[in-house]
């Protein structure tokens, strides 16, 4: 497979619709490639906490429609990161609608395969934490050559998530994140980690830039079965692009059958 991960630079110079229109037509200049994709919340920045409620729109909202036409101008699976989701209220009332951070994947076609609402919220007591909800549902999405396992930023400090995605049948982890530049070396060991407790291939796209004051890590990095990186990015705008073979996941999982070892699971009981 040859995937690209879009590293967009977020910053507060550029509004939300020219970003929106600009990330379109770079996921157009992917033609050829089997797999895209972009970083979280790139349509407002992760940390960019004040705009979430302004700028959050529901999943046919405008960065659907945009993604959509990209991803089947292209002719690509695009994993279009994450965007700031409105959810409507049970009464349809807006005043009671939700927010969740909502990652949206798509098929060549254009069509909308998969949306996955974050489950690990960043944030503490501020911020994502307490202005978007969880989301409860592990998402994968069946491609031709590989199962992808969705996930997204802070879920990767939470390594029983991915157990469950691999319990899911996934092997190649597609994580957008918007992670800060203060904390890049846990980015890099957390993805590496990730790859080979669970014998899987890691994407992981960030974000550059600076926004809401925040300086980002950028370093988009893919890693594969056994935590070799295979590419990773620098610091800047980039577009990584990288060829991997997913039938190594069967192969090292054959080879070195780690998994088949667990015995402690999610169901174990406590005492």
């Amino acid at each position: 497979m040859r995937a690209s991960l879009l590293q967009i630079d977020v910053n507060d110079d550029e509004s939300v619709a020219s970003r929106r229109r600009r990330v379109a037509d770079l996921v157009r200049d992917q033609a050829g490639v089997d797999l895209v994709v972009l970083p979280e919340l790139w349509t407002t920045g992760a940390f960019a906490y004040e705009g979430f409620g302004a700028w959050a729109e529901p999943l046919d909202g405008p960065t659907h429609e945009a993604m959509s036409k990209a991803a089947s101008d292209a002719g690509v699976w695009l994993h279009a990161g994450s965007i700031p989701e409105r959810a409507a209220s049970a009464t349809g009332s807006a005043a009671e609608a939700s927010l969740y951070n909502t990652s949206l994947v798509y098929s060549p076609a254009g069509e909308r395969v998969a949306a996955y609402r974050k489950i690990h919220r960043f944030g503490f007591d501020k911020g994502e934490a307490v202005l978007m909800g969880a989301g409860t549902e592990l998402v994968t999405v069946r491609l031709p050559e590989t199962v992808l396992g969705v996930a997204t930023c802070y879920d990767l400090r939470f390594p029983e998530l991915f157990r469950g995605l691999v319990d899911a049948g996934a092997q190649t982890f597609v994580l957008p994140a918007g992670w800060p530049e203060r904390r890049r070396a846990h980015w890099t060991l957390l993805a590496q980690a990730r790859a080979v407790e669970n014998q899987a291939y890691v994407l992981a796209c960030g974000t550059a830039g600076t926004h809401a004051g925040v300086p980002q890590a950028g370093h988009s990095i893919v890693v594969d079965p056994w935590g070799e990186v295979l590419a990773e990015a620098g610091p800047d705008e980039e577009i990584l692009t990288v060829e991997f073979d997913p039938a190594r996941v069967a192969a090292t999982r054959e080879q070195f059958p780690a998994l088949k070892d667990r015995l402690l699971g999610l169901d174990t009981p406590a005492r």
